[in-house]
């Protein structure tokens, strides 16, 4: 993981984050300064960001919101106060209503970005400046740390490309906290297409089957926010065993690069979980990211233990040939 430190001083009121990335410092600049790469990181898993306003120069301003997956956005802005390309910049950084107007009822800090050359590559300094040992005990009680260290954690993909990052390399499940996983697998393919077959039942049923010698024999599937869907897979072969399926609800749909939905596993009492899908287009290949919610570290264990990442590779897999046949 890139974080490599992170650190909170009382007396100093500051936090500090450290992180190093196997790239130069120029590349770490553009990334935090071209707001379409920035928000590909800048929220934490389940929280992308979207910048609206970016005006990067001294009393520039970028506005910017997090939306959750079940659609609530959290809105913040930064202050441009310096700018030295291609080494840092400094911000006022305010929690914020829709419009970008700080809230004065939460705390404004000050952050400073730099970037110096390490060993390797780039490391990255960040900063945060507060205005009181209350205002820092406030922000890290509502998971700053967690937050800031999970969102640089991901600007990996982003330094590096889509297929340098993910090419070749399959379905990938990474375990990011007790109830959190996150699953990649890069399709070569635009992102049109591979939204419409997460979408569309007539692609969804030449793909989504699983392990040879299963079919998707019912997929019933509403894709607008409250619809429902519903997936019964069987075995070809009755003697392998019997058949299962899936149910839930769309929570959250902005096509053609994310949809939540709930699952829950028909005619059983195991618990919901959450599906967090998201795509993202590359020089013709698309990145698809499902980050999955489990309401515990118990459940998550049991259903990675199914083989759950070897079947979706099966079906990931599948998918390419069908979407180069389209």
């Amino acid at each position: 993981m890139p974080v490599t430190d992170v650190t909170t001083d009382p007396e100093a009121l500051t936090m500090t984050l450290t992180a190093e990335f196997a790239a130069p410092v120029e590349r770490l600049w553009d990334a935090f300064t071209d707001p379409r790469q920035l928000e590909r990181f800048w929220g934490p898993p389940g929280w992308p960001a979207t910048f609206t306003t970016f005006d990067l120069e001294p009393g520039g301003r970028a506005i910017y919101h997090m939306t959750s997956p079940q659609g609530e956005k959290s809105y913040g802005s930064w202050e441009f106060l310096s700018v030295t390309a291609p080494t840092g910049f400094e911000v006022l950084d305010a929690f914020a209503d829709e419009h970008g107007t700080p809230n004065a009822d939460l705390p404004v800090s000050r952050m400073v970005f730099s970037f110096d050359a390490a060993p390797g590559g780039s490391q990255l300094s960040n900063v945060t400046h507060f205005s009181s040992a209350e205002a820092l005990e406030q922000v890290v009680g509502m998971g700053m740390v967690e937050g800031a260290t999970m969102a640089m954690n991901q600007l990996d993909r982003v330094l590096q490309g889509l297929r340098e990052y993910a090419g070749g390399k399959g379905t990938q499940t990474e375990i990011l906290d007790d109830t959190h996983v996150r699953i990649t697998r890069l399709i070569d393919g635009p992102i049109d297409l591979v939204w419409r077959a997460h979408q569309e039942p007539e692609l969804l049923e030449k793909w989504m089957l699983g392990p040879d010698g299963w079919r998707l024999a019912v997929c019933e599937v509403d894709p607008a926010v409250g619809g429902r869907y519903r997936y019964v897979w069987e075995p070809t072969d009755p003697a392998h065993g019997e058949g299962f399926g899936f149910e839930g609800e769309t929570l959250l749909s902005e096509a053609p690069r994310r949809a939540v939905t709930t699952e829950h596993m028909t005619g059983t009492e195991y618990p919901s979980t959450l599906n967090d899908l998201t795509l993202y287009e590359e020089d013709g290949a698309t990145l698809i990211t499902l980050l999955i919610e489990y309401p515990d570290k118990d459940t998550r264990d049991m259903v990675l233990a199914t083989g759950m990442t070897e079947g979706m590779e099966t079906s990931y897999a599948r998918l390419e040939g069908v979407l180069a046949a389209v």
